[in-house]
């Protein structure tokens, strides 16, 4: 029987579809690439901001059409499902299966009482989940890198979030079982293990009563064949002195730290729940770029928070053009019912959002540009991704790249290569985001 998956959201919520896909393919149903093709769809839903909601909603309506030809079973599981399971039931009757979060292991039971005619709900209570963090895994990254999944869960209860109450209390994966899981992926050919959780820097303080993401690092950096471990979703108050010493001292850890900030004022820092102040930010990116001056530092920022003054905005500029990140990422503030911010007064409007992120990013876009130039000269190792159609042209990305959300390195190059191979490369120049360079 033909399964079509489709997910939305972040990469840990990829992880959870990997997963599905896994288990349902050794109960022997095949995965197809089109939904033409489909007996059952599954929708792998997000729910943390507006357009996540929007573009889950339109997926499932999406894969509802597919009920009148092949498509016999449609199955919406994830945050979305989890947080708005009546109105999924009482809008898109044509959905069969509503599977919240975790609960992507019963994903086999669930389409197969769906195909016997039951109408199938299965939620938890976030604090009461068994998650099961050993399924095998059907890579649909390329099979070359691969998304790590530490921990689920999240303790900070920033006021903005919906994630703690639909995915529960921080809960890091047994060390035992990352390891093994790894060791599988490194096996099956992946060269670049990209570690995510809510927050990475905190794994190991619920299970081992204290932070273990140096040692994780270091267990990982012993397995044979494996090139790269990159770290996203780093809380910059979590980010201690040995955790930096693991970045800069083992060798398969990329100099590159994905480190969510939100805001740089510590007014809004304070009414978003945030832990930092604009002084301790600067403290920790200037401690990173001492002890590591080629790290790759990548923020993401909120603009347009309830209360945020024109003042504040422009401070917020002036951090950015002060601190020059090498990647950065702006959202405009996203009203979540059942948080406390959407509750806060003087909501700013969406053209002020809208504007506020034009001038941020206008702003970074140069800072980027400026950073790519200075690029050109150096001598880069790189992954090969793929090849330009009928050019000798191959695209690859540096350690200062993670897929999806950074730039690319642009190689001619006559001699053939594969996805997955790395070579070292001379930067010749640079076009906006984006490098070009030769191999050497």
């Amino acid at each position: 029987m033909n399964i079509f998956f489709m997910s939305y959201g972040c990469d840990k919520n990829l992880v959870d579809s990997e997963k599905m896909l896994g288990l349902l393919s050794k109960e022997g149903f095949s995965l197809c690439q089109s939904p033409e093709d489909a007996e059952v769809i599954v929708v792998n839903t997000c729910c943390f901001i507006d357009d996540a909601k929007s573009e889950s909603i339109d997926g499932i309506l999406e894969a509802a059409a597919y009920k009148n030809g092949k498509c016999k079973i449609l199955a919406a599981v994830g945050c979305l499902a989890q947080r708005y399971r009546e109105e999924i039931r009482k809008e898109i009757p044509e959905v069969d299966v509503c599977l919240g979060t975790g609960s992507f292991e019963l994903i086999v039971d669930a389409v197969k009482d769906a195909l016997k005619g039951k109408n199938v709900e299965i939620f938890r209570n976030p604090e009461d989940e068994e998650i099961d963090f050993s399924s095998s895994r059907i890579l649909t990254t390329g099979g070359y890198y691969a998304y790590l999944k530490i921990a689920e869960g999240c303790d900070k209860h920033c006021t903005y979030c919906i994630i703690p109450s639909i995915k529960g209390k921080y809960k890091s994966v047994p060390m035992e079982d990352i390891l093994r899981e790894a060791n599988d992926l490194v096996k099956s050919g992946v060269k670049e293990l990209i570690l995510v959780a809510q927050e990475t820097t905190l794994y190991g303080t619920d299970l081992y009563q204290k932070k273990l993401l140096p040692k994780l690092l270091e267990e990982l950096n012993k397995i044979e064949d494996l090139e790269w471990i990159r770290l996203l979703y780093c809380y910059p108050e979590e980010i201690t002195d040995e955790l930096i010493q693991a970045i800069k001292t083992l060798p398969k850890v990329c100099h590159y730290i994905d480190m969510p900030i939100q805001h740089s004022e510590d007014r809004i820092l304070k009414k978003m729940g945030r832990r930092t102040s604009r002084k301790d930010l600067v403290e920790v990116v200037e401690k990173l770029r001492k002890e590591i001056p080629d790290i790759c530092i990548r923020t993401t920022l909120i603009t347009g928070f309830p209360g945020e003054t024109e003042e504040e905005h422009k401070g917020l500029m002036d951090f950015i053009d002060t601190l020059e990140f090498d990647r950065l990422g702006v959202f405009a503030y996203s009203r979540e019912e059942d948080t406390p911010a959407a509750e806060f007064k003087d909501q700013v409007s969406d053209e002020i959002k809208e504007r506020r992120l034009d001038e941020l990013m206008s702003l970074q876009q140069q800072i980027a540009f400026d950073n790519a130039d200075r690029c050109v000269g150096e001598e880069l190792k790189v992954l090969i991704e793929g090849r330009l159609p009928d050019e000798n042209v191959y695209v690859g990305r540096t350690y200062k790249d993670a897929p999806d959300v950074d730039g690319y390195i642009f190689l001619n190059n006559d001699r053939e290569l594969l996805s997955g191979d790395f070579v070292k490369a001379r930067v010749t120049g640079s076009s906006e985001y984006d490098l070009t360079g030769e191999i050497l």
